[in-house]
């Protein structure tokens, strides 16, 4: 059995990296994250990788794509704007086809906003967030722990479809401290070979990595074989956490650490008679329709739960698809919701209020 180590979550996700076989790390400050590349910086040294602190968000991003190219296991991480930075690079690495992980520990906004939690990144993160149609997969923890293991999962997520993914937590996730254990450990060595790296062309002819297409119908080839990919992602790759929903009247829907508060909410609205039920997406692309569409059936409604002012909640009336009413219920701008106040709103809602 492995041993638990008390880990702030910032530190726990570079540490899972590493646990993994992520050798480079490219990146620049910006809080609530600086802890994960404050502890790079320690940590790579030790296991003879390169950690670099670039001199923007853009740079770090293009840095990236080069260790990606060259085939080596690479992780950059940020909080919101550095992510808006990051975009153009990475809607290039889902162009060229290139394997990296992004974690982005969200803070309120718009703008510079505050440090503190917020979800307000969801339509960024499942929509691709820069130009062009691609999407990343994309993995929301809801504890530290969680994070340790979908980090080291999103690793082995981008090297299946050479693709970037995305870690989505948030301030509370980065900067709480819980025990962790790393169930697995990979050396560079361990990992299969990337024979379209550009690696050297020693008696093989050479790689390019291009997401640069100039012919329309050479560009439109490359957008269909991406979408084929998107598609395999939906079929293999949904992930979801279910709680109580066999006999629930009344469905509560949430992502992250907001899932932990909702938990307690639906704890105490069981005490008080009220059947409800919760469905957490882990994976939010792709994002786990056929469960909510399920629930939609027999559901007397849906509540959703998030610190946005409502992103989410699109995606399940999506996946409703009208079969029964799906309201939303979000707090914003850092404030964290509280328990009391959602099952406030379950007997609200219950009641006929809207």
């Amino acid at each position: 059995m492995t041993e638990k180590i008390l880990m702030k979550g910032n530190e726990a996700i570079a540490e899972a990296g590493i646990r993994v076989g992520c050798r480079y790390f490219f990146g620049y400050p910006i809080t609530p994250q600086n802890e994960l590349p404050a502890y790079m910086s320690r940590r790579l040294p030790e296991v003879q990788g390169t950690f670099l602190q670039a001199e923007s968000e853009v740079a770090a991003i293009n840095m990236v794509y080069g260790a990606a190219g060259a085939g080596g296991r690479v992780m950059t991480s940020s909080s919101s704007p550095g992510i808006s930075l990051k975009q153009e690079g990475i809607s290039y690495l889902a162009g060229s086809e290139l394997p990296c992980v992004i974690v982005n520990i969200t803070r309120g906004g718009p703008g510079l906003g505050g440090i503190q939690p917020a979800q307000s990144d969801y339509f960024q993160a499942t929509r691709g967030g820069g130009h062009g149609d691609y999407y990343t997969p994309v993995l929301a923890p809801q504890s530290v722990q969680e994070a340790v293991d979908l980090t080291m999962d999103a690793f082995d997520i981008a090297d299946k479809y050479r693709n970037p993914v995305l870690v989505l937590g948030d301030g509370m996730i980065g900067q709480m401290m819980e025990p962790v254990e790393f169930k697995k450990e990979i050396t560079p060595d361990q990992l299969p070979e990337k024979k379209w790296a550009t690696n050297g062309a020693a008696g093989r002819k050479p790689n390019i990595i291009n997401s640069l297409r100039l012919q329309p119908e050479k560009l439109e080839e490359l957008n269909l074989k991406l979408q084929e990919k998107y598609m395999a992602m939906k079929k293999a790759e949904v992930r979801y956490e279910t709680d109580n929903i066999e006999d629930a009247e009344y469905i509560l829907v949430a992502f992250g650490t907001t899932a932990r508060i909702v938990k307690s909410a639906a704890d105490m609205a069981r005490e008080v008679g009220m059947k409800v039920g919760i469905i957490r997406p882990i994976t939010l692309f792709p994002f786990p329709e056929d469960v909510i569409a399920k629930a939609s059936e027999k559901a007397r409604f849906i509540l959703t739960v998030e610190m946005s002012l409502g992103q989410m909640v699109e995606d399940v009336r999506l996946s409703a698809k009208g079969r029964c009413p799906v309201y939303f219920q979000g707090r914003t701008g850092g404030v964290v919701p509280k328990p009391g106040e959602i099952l406030d709103n379950l007997k609200r809602l219950a009641g006929g209020g809207k």
